[in-house]
């Protein structure tokens, strides 16, 4: 006669970084009340995780990861039955809210700017630019921080040989005549929730407007070659017309071939200057 299953909760979930990438091999130890071990599991390449058999009651959930930042919180286990945990996110190391001092370059290997736009009012077109080269410049006082990032504008690619020669002609970027789109800032102020406001102003087509970047810092760290990088993420949304870059063409029923509105993703990672180290 075969064993009789165990009773209990099996709990599910999945543990990510603060931006929502998965974390293998994360560490979940349950605690019971008394401080004993109640199950243990370890997350897979997706993030998730399943603890089985774990009896009713109150209990302390331990997060751990290499390289995150540990996360332990009280919990109260249902009865028998699936318990859905839901997301868990960890902080890496080194996460501060703000980056440490010092000037930071930009690598542009470990780097994305991407733009996407909207295409006959139905799917999304996305581009990259692929070279370019910037400074971020972070004194004690934080809020007096300066960015500034220089664009090839031929460089973009959109994965389409015909759309990108399009793209660099005058009725868009004109590369012959405008070779770099340039951002400069300074100063940032908080907007709330771990986030920052950094206004600055985006020369394109020898066009000058203040754009708004909606900007995340995601920590610091270590890399293997003894330098320190941090993380930033931002985001824009630009116009067109704003630029003079007002090329279209009507199909259909009016119905723009391509929307005036641009949506900016911005991926960094920075290097601090080697004599700032230590």
């Amino acid at each position: 006669m075969s064993a009789p299953a165990e009773a209990g909760t099996t709990a599910r979930g999945r543990v990510l970084t603060r931006e929502g990438w998965p974390v293998p091999g994360a560490s979940i130890t349950l605690l019971g009340a008394d401080g004993g071990q109640l199950a243990r599991a370890v997350t897979g390449g997706d993030g998730t995780f399943a603890l089985p058999s774990l009896p009713a009651g109150p209990a302390t959930m331990i997060v751990a990861a290499p390289a995150h930042e540990p996360r332990a919180s009280a919990v109260v286990v249902p009865a028998a039955g699936t318990w859905p945990v839901g997301e868990v996110r960890l902080r890496r190391q080194g996460g501060e809210e703000v980056p440490p001092p010092g000037t930071w370059e930009i690598d542009p290997a470990h780097s994305s700017i991407t733009a996407t736009a909207h295409h006959l009012g139905l799917s999304a077109v996305h581009g990259r630019f692929t070279r370019f080269s910037g400074v971020i410049t972070v004194p004690a006082e934080v809020s007096a921080s300066s960015v500034r990032v220089e664009v090839e504008a031929a460089s973009i690619d959109t994965g389409n040989a015909q759309r990108d020669a399009h793209l660099r002609s005058p009725d868009f970027l004109d590369v012959e005549a405008h070779p770099a789109l340039r951002f400069g800032a300074s100063g940032v102020h908080r907007a709330g929730d771990g986030r920052w406001a950094l206004p600055g102003e985006l020369t394109l087509l020898d066009v000058t407007r203040p754009v708004q970047l909606e900007l995340t810092y995601t920590g610091t760290a270590q890399d293997p070659w003894s330098g320190t990088r941090a993380a930033f993420s931002a985001t824009a949304e630009l116009h067109r017309d704003d630029f003079r870059m007002n090329w279209n063409q009507a199909v259909g029923v009016g119905v723009a071939l391509f929307g005036t509105t641009l949506k900016v993703a911005i991926d960094v990672q920075a290097v601090l200057r080697q004599e700032q180290r230590g």
